[in-house]
């Protein structure tokens, strides 16, 4: 648009036209008396801590008490001047024009009423909580201070009489009016009526208290937001919308050649000076009565035009007094129409307070019934200007859609103490009128006429007999008599004559050049009987000339006065919930199905599994698995998994009867199968038509072999509750071996934890259970088709039942619990002395030795072993010998009569409680006691482990508590200097989070009173911007510890000594971990923020969310699904929501396992996570997006990191050499990039070209520094892993004639790089763990060789491994360094895990001939190496402290370690253990693969 000189230049308008804003009014003061303007005192503000607290009860009576005195009566007594009711709405008219405080403040601020136990009106049922709902209007930012500078409310509109409620109080408000064409004012359907709002409108909303319509739709709009308050004030409005229009169409026949601009600002112009006319010299005087306004002086530029709270909260809502309970409609011929009210029925006139806001008034459905209620309005006499108020406005004003009726004069005296008036004898004496010392000289006449108001209630029942602490609205309303009284009367035109007086634009003043003389003369002619009859269809004779009276001889006198009886009934008041039923079970679905997403996310793909015949029950709270079943020609019934292997057997033609259970509730889908001496069969079907079929194949196949098949009928609960699970059945074994083991040493019950507990059926089925094979080689830790196994059972089940009994199980375990050796090694002679004859033959023999050798399953090849028994033969003298006796067997064994001595047999069910429990005491007694004592308490306990007999000393054990205190203090001093680095960082970081949260916690909870947060949902904004805080923090901040090159640099700096980083994943972890915790906080805040706001009213977040919503007085909130699914905030928090979901359910440990390309590419989705929290808190919906601040600096960091690793990655590397090694694993060799500099025990990512280039894998370097090429072993456990073992396969290199190139990120460091740094190194690889410690012992070795100067004097390399032979390539490896360790500098010991300790019956044959293979040809047996084997997991403890002895010069030992968590985690726990102890310190550094 054209600025506005240049359309002053082109346009008629001579004159400045005066702004819609009330701005630049006064050139010397700008601000005026326009929009937004602070209220001006009269007085101080009168607050209870003199800035800002309002007076209320008990220093002040109750609101609704002060209206029930004062204001109550009865309606129907005239105006004692004849006022009409239309002078009575014209003047609420003028009041809009000048003032609105009424919208709620911000921040939201409560001043609620309590309603008086028992009130007729609002409490008829005495609940005494009823309260009538009251803001405060809104103030001055810059007050509120001290008592100097107290509150100061603003007005909403301009206080100038500049036609504000006709065009708006803005130009944006005027242009929403205007139709642009012809200088008029947008017409609705009706020409002669506005239009009405749409969706969205400027014009106020409240809610109609009749029917509860609370949206826009259906107001008219007008200048005046309120202007649709009720139909009375709306039916004002339409009158000067349709003057301005007729004014505009007579200029525009006049003036054809004007523009719209011309138009508009002349008809403006005019109407304006009409309106300020009629206000002024028609009806004010008849208003005030006796009161005249001084006559006008001309403009008085330093007059200050503002409205007085005591004018605005007080004296001008005398009016009130004046209005009626209902308002006539007439048409010309002075018939009064009846009207219909809201129920269909009709009345004489239209109830006040059924009129408020109504959208669709049935009376007032045209231009012409706007007429009739003009003309009704004109005929009908006001109510007595007195102290009473009818009941439509004391009892049935309209109020919010939560209680929908409220008590005008209550609500009037609540702003009043909220505006901090000033009382009335305060206010008196201002005005300089004597303050009033009784209470009856406030109104004589009245304390006449009602003297219990003025004596006995106001005396004992409100004031207290104070009459100081009597209120300017109720005093002033007491005092007045047929108008305003005097202190109404004085304020009253005390405003008016400022805001005459200070208007540069006023009509009268002559020196704007509004007006010349001649067209001034016809604007004070003008009254509003002109204005009605022109826009009317009255004529000039069908109204009194002066409408605001009516005199005998005027037309249509009203048919009497309006009292209530005649009138329909006022709704009562209702209460409405935001959060209805509908609602809450939507929000709570929501909000459920929101937060399980992620755990239903994680069951379902956990539990995916492809269709099944059937599910089996596993016992309560397991998954069903799915089988699938199948009877075979034995007539056993196989179980099988899906993927193919049977899971058990059940041989059906060994039981005389089946016994089937059925279940007859939940779709009748359970079958339980009862398995005598095992665990019952517990199967789901699809349906009860497929379980009938089972059943029915089932019978088929019992009854054909004479058996007998019961089946019986019982609800689902009681069918599992009968089933014998498998973990009962293996409660049920391990109870049987325990009562054995504790009759064998004598143990009290308690001591074997018998079940004490269970039920009597219980306990007589642990003691009369008979043990299958299976349970029983599965008690040994053996196969079941084992030699070993099928020797043992078949010599202790002496019935030949195919089962052992307790006694059998017994006669067996004694003699190794208890025998001696020669007892031990004849059972062990007579497992396989067949038939009895005392003589084994060379065949037998060696298969004795063979059932031995066969525990070691892959350990040896067959070849192995029978060189092995050949060889012990021939070294025993057996060669020349057909058979052997137990004494050449014992004779074989005389070397090793210690093993067999201890030698036991270990089962599952001796938890081994004594060792482990005497293990402990020696341990605590090893670091608790001096060192002198530690030898014979030691040996004292070894003899306990022997026998059982020792027992403790008291003096011990009071030397043990002593010493507790004193060794946790030192455990403490430990741990602080071990994780020193990880404490700092820990607490910096979490500091740092904590410092964040508890700032915005802070802030919100105390200081954002401005924001009306703490007076809304404190425990939601705390919790969702005290964690959203903290999460700013964490998640940009973990994008360092996945900055692998950066990470890399920094381990080389003197950052190393106070940066964990080798700990950087666990540190991600943690940080994630501490997020995704902080994610859940922060939403579940949002779930409380959001039923919070989903029941607030909309003008307190309004307050809130100023730049999302406006309140227009519609009250209602948005919708929880509005917050939701409707907001760039609810959308991006539902979304990261999801996101987070799959990027922590594929971060688990199983999604890990099963696909890492999986959780590659959700952890990608970081990219979309950081891109969506951007977006998330750019809406600014509570504060100013502070995310990017904290992303900046670990962004740039990341970005970088990213750049050098793709810097790397893009090379593509030829691998010069692929072989596929035995247990899957894959060996790659290839090129060495040129530059690539890296140091033994460091890792890189490789890609596979042939398997996709952006899915890299972390591998650790398994070649030395030295070499020219790189290598890695890889062992296939997982997809991408198993499908690069097929790309190397010899077929597929087949067809690409080629290996394929890799693509490589690295190297990267980790603790592992850092065995150099110690004097003693301990390097503890498990399976495919050992690959680092490859690269370290051939670095070591060659080091060595070279003369390389280096701290590390002494490697330990424990290997642990199920078998030997799954990693053949370590033991390449292993024996090129012995080969070449001319120094000894590495000592290897490894340890096969498959077997059991070395003091087991089953391995003492396997020690026996390990020895003997050690002494012949100094190597293993079993590896082909000169490193001792051991049998069984190593015992970490032990060998720590053995090292303490060998190496007693050294203060710090670093230990490595490799493998499986289980492995890492008990390396940990016993450098831990060592560390209790003030001896040598172990530093441990781990890796899980």
């Amino acid at each position: 648009s054209l600025p506005t000189k240049t359309l002053l230049l082109y346009s008629k308008v001579t004159w400045e036209v005066q702004r819609y804003d009330g701005w630049y009014n006064n050139l010397a003061y700008h601000s005026r008396g326009a929009v937004g303007s602070p209220l001006v005192r009269l007085l101080p503000a009168r607050y209870s801590d003199g800035v800002l607290q309002p007076l209320q009860e008990p220093q002040l009576p109750n609101p609704r008490k002060i209206s029930d005195v004062t204001a109550r009566g009865h309606s129907g007594l005239p105006s004692a001047h004849n006022q009409t009711v239309l002078s009575v709405f014209f003047g609420y008219h003028v009041m809009f024009e000048m003032l609105d405080s009424r919208p709620p403040g911000c921040p939201p601020e409560f001043m609620y009423i309590p309603v008086p136990e028992g009130d007729p009106v609002f409490d008829p049922h005495r609940a005494g909580r009823v309260l009538l709902p009251f803001q405060r209007g809104p103030w001055d930012k810059h007050s509120s201070q001290s008592p100097n500078n107290p509150r100061t409310q603003v007005n909403l509109v301009t206080a100038w009489l500049d036609g504000s409620s006709i065009y708006g109080p803005s130009s944006s408000w005027s242009d929403a009016l205007r139709s642009f064409s012809g200088g008029l004012l947008s017409s609705g359907e009706q020409l002669d009526m506005p239009k009405r709002s749409g969706s969205t409108s400027l014009m106020w909303s409240a809610a109609d208290p009749s029917t509860g319509q609370h949206e826009p739709e259906g107001l008219y709009e007008l200048g005046n937001a309120w202007g649709n308050e009720n139909v009375f004030t709306m039916a004002e409005g339409i009158v000067w919308f349709r003057y301005h229009n007729y004014i505009a169409s007579q200029l525009s026949e006049k003036h054809s050649s004007w523009s719209d601009e011309d138009l508009f600002q002349n008809a403006r112009k005019t109407v304006v000076a009409t309106f300020q006319n009629i206000a002024f010299y028609e009806w004010l005087p008849g208003f005030l009565g006796e009161k005249t306004m001084p006559p006008y002086q001309g403009y008085q530029k330093f007059v200050d035009p503002g409205i007085s709270p005591e004018f605005q909260a007080a004296a001008i809502r005398f009016a009130t007094t004046m209005a009626p309970p209902g308002v006539y409609m007439r048409n010309r011929t002075c018939h009064f129409q009846k009207v219909v009210n809201i129920d269909g029925s009709t009345s004489s006139a239209i109830r006040m307070c059924n009129s408020f806001w109504n959208r669709q008034n049935p009376n007032l459905k045209s231009g012409q019934d706007i007429d009739h209620l003009i003309m009704g309005m004109a005929s009908q006499i006001a109510e007595r200007e007195d102290n009473m108020v009818v009941e439509d406005l004391r009892d049935y004003m309209y109020g919010p859609l939560r209680f929908s009726r409220s008590d005008l004069v209550a609500l009037t005296v609540q702003r009043g103490r909220d505006f901090g008036l000033p009382s009335y004898n305060q206010v008196r004496e201002g005005l300089g009128l004597a303050p009033v010392g009784r209470w009856g000289d406030i109104n004589p006449q009245l304390n006449i006429t009602n003297p219990q108001v003025c004596s006995e209630l106001l005396t004992y029942y409100l004031y207290d007999g104070d009459i100081s602490k009597l209120e300017l609205f109720p005093g002033g309303l007491l005092e007045s008599v047929d108008g305003p009284g005097q202190v109404f009367s004085s304020i009253i035109l005390d405003q008016l004559n400022r805001i005459r007086n200070g208007d540069r634009f006023w009509f009268e003043n002559t020196q704007n050049g509004l007006f010349t003389a001649e067209e001034l003369q016809v604007l004070r002619d003008t009254t509003f009987h002109d204005v009605i009859t022109a826009v009317t269809s009255a004529e000039a004779e069908d109204i009194q000339r002066k409408v605001f009276f009516w005199r005998d001889g005027d037309p249509c006198p009203q048919p009497s006065q309006v009292t209530t009886s005649e009138l329909h009934p006022c709704t009562n008041a209702t209460k409405l919930n935001y959060f209805d039923d509908g609602s809450k079970a939507g929000f709570g679905i929501s909000v459920i199905c929101l937060f399980l997403f992620p755990v239903g996310q994680y069951l379902t793909l956990t539990n995916q599994n492809p269709q099944a015949k059937a599910c089996e029950w596993q016992g309560p709270k397991k998954p069903l698995f799915p089988v699938s079943l199948l009877i075979d020609d034995r007539r056993k019934l196989q179980v099988f998994d899906q993927s193919g292997p049977a899971l058990r057997s059940l041989s059906l033609g060994s039981q005389t009867h089946l016994d089937v259970l059925l279940s007859s509730n939940n779709y009748r889908r359970a079958l339980l199968m009862k398995v005598p001496k095992e665990y019952d069969l517990v199967l789901y079907f699809e349906d009860e038509g497929q379980r009938g079929e089972f059943v029915r194949y089932l019978r088929s196949e019992v009854t054909d072999g004479g058996q007998e098949l019961a089946v019986r009928d019982m609800t689902e609960k009681e069918l599992l509750r009968e089933a014998v699970t498998r973990d009962q059945r293996a409660q049920i074994v391990e109870n049987f071996i325990r009562s054995a083991f504790a009759k064998v040493l004598e143990i009290e019950n308690c001591d074997a934890r018998d079940m004490s507990g269970a039920s009597y059926r219980k306990t007589r089925e642990a003691l009369e259970t008979e043990l299958t094979r299976t349970e029983f080689a599965d008690a040994l830790g053996l196969k079941p088709d084992s030699l070993f196994v099928d020797a043992m059972f078949t010599l202790a089940d002496k019935d030949g039942n195919g089962y052992l009994s307790f006694q059998e199980f017994l006669d067996v375990i004694v003699i190794f619990m208890k025998g001696s050796p020669e007892e031990k090694s004849k059972l062990m002679f007579s497992m396989h002395d067949i038939d009895g004859d005392g003589f084994l033959s060379k065949e037998d023999f060696s298969r004795l030795l063979r059932s031995f050798i066969e525990i070691s399953s892959s350990l040896l090849s067959k070849s192995q072993a029978e060189e092995a028994i050949k060889d012990m033969l021939k070294a025993a003298g057996f060669n020349d010998k057909e058979q052997i006796t137990w004494e050449d067997f014992h004779f074989l064994l005389r070397d090793h009569e210690k093993e067999l001595t201890f030698a036991q047999l270990n089962i599952k069910g001796d938890k081994g409680w004594r060792r482990e429990f005497a293990c402990f005491v020696v341990d605590l007694i090893l670091y608790l006691t001096p060192l002198s004592d530690n030898t014979r308490l030691e040996s004292e306990f070894l003899k306990y482990i022997d026998d059982g007999t020792m027992v403790l000393p008291w003096s011990t054990v009071l030397t043990l508590y002593l010493s507790c205190g004193f060794q946790k203090i030192q455990q403490f001093k430990r741990f602080v200097e071990n994780y020193r680095r990880h404490i700092v960082c820990f607490t910096i970081v979490y500091g740092i989070t904590a410092g964040v949260a508890l700032e915005r916690c802070y802030y919100y909870g105390l200081q954002a009173y401005s924001t009306g947060m703490p007076e809304t949902s404190v425990v939601g904004i705390l919790a969702s911007r005290g964690s959203a805080a903290a999460i700013s923090f964490l998640y940009p901040y973990m994008l360092l510890t996945v900055c692998r090159n950066l990470i890399t640099l920094g381990r080389e700096t003197f950052l190393n000594q106070y940066i964990p980083f080798d700990a950087a994943i666990d540190f991600h972890r943690f940080m994630a971990m501490s997020a995704l915790l902080l994610t859940v906080v922060h939403s579940l805040g949002h779930v409380v923020n959001v039923y919070v706001f989903s029941v607030s009213d909309l003008s307190i977040l309004a307050c809130l969310f100023p730049k999302v919503l406006v309140n227009n007085g519609s009250e209602m909130p948005m919708k929880w699904s509005w917050w939701f699914f409707q907001t760039v905030p609810g959308l991006t928090g539902i979304l990261l929501l999801f996101i987070f979901a799959f990027m922590y359910v594929f971060a688990t440990h199983y999604f890990r396992r099963i696909s890492f390309r999986g959780f590659w590419l959700t952890h990608y989705l970081y990219v979309v996570v950081y891109i969506l929290v951007i977006i998330h808190g750019s809406f600014a919906l509570l504060q100013e997006p502070r995310f990017y601040i904290y992303l900046i600096p670990p962004g740039l960091l990341f970005l970088l990191d990213k750049l050098i690793s793709l810097n790397r990655k893009k090379v593509e590397i030829p691998v010069v050499n692929a072989t596929l090694l035995p247990s899957e694993v894959t060996h790659l060799e290839f090129k060495r990039p040129q530059g690539f500099v890296y140091r033994s025990g460091q890792w890189v990512r490789v890609a596979c070209l042939a398997l996709g280039t952006d899915e890299y894998h972390p591998f650790t370097l398994t070649s030395a520094p030295h070499e020219e090429t790189l290598s890695l072993h890889i062992r296939a456990v997982g997809p991408w892993t198993s499908h690069l073992r097929e790309a190397y396969a010899p077929n597929n290199l087949e067809q690409l004639r080629t290996y394929p190139k890799l693509y490589l990120d690295g190297p990267f460091g980790e603790g592992h790089q850092d065995w150099t740094d110690f004097e003693v190194a301990v390097l503890v690889g498990g399976g495919i763990g050992v690959t680092p410690f490859a690269s370290i012992l051939k670095d070591l070795v060659f080091k060595s060789s070279v003369k390389f100067k280096i701290q590390c004097k002494k490697v330990y390399f424990i290997w642990v491994t199920r078998t030997q032979r799954q990693f053949e390539w370590v033991s390449d490896i292993i024996r090129e360094v012995e080969e070449q360790d001319s120094l000894d500098l590495v000592s290897v010991h490894i340890y096969i895990t498959q077997l059991a300790e070395k003091f087991d019956l089953r391995t003492t044959m396997l020690y026996v001939c390990e020895r003997h293979f050690q002494k012949e040809w100094n190597r293993s047996l079993f590896t082909g190496l000169r490193s001792v084997t051991h049998f069984g997991r190593p015992p970490f403890l032990s060998f720590f402290s053995s090292l303490q002895e060998v190496h007693p010069e050294v203060g710090k030992i670093g230990v490595f370690s490799c493998g499986p968590p289980g492995l890492t985690k008990n390396v940990e726990k016993a450098c831990q253990q060592m560390n209790k102890r003030d001896q040598t310190h172990f530093i441990h550094h781990y890796e899980n693969f």
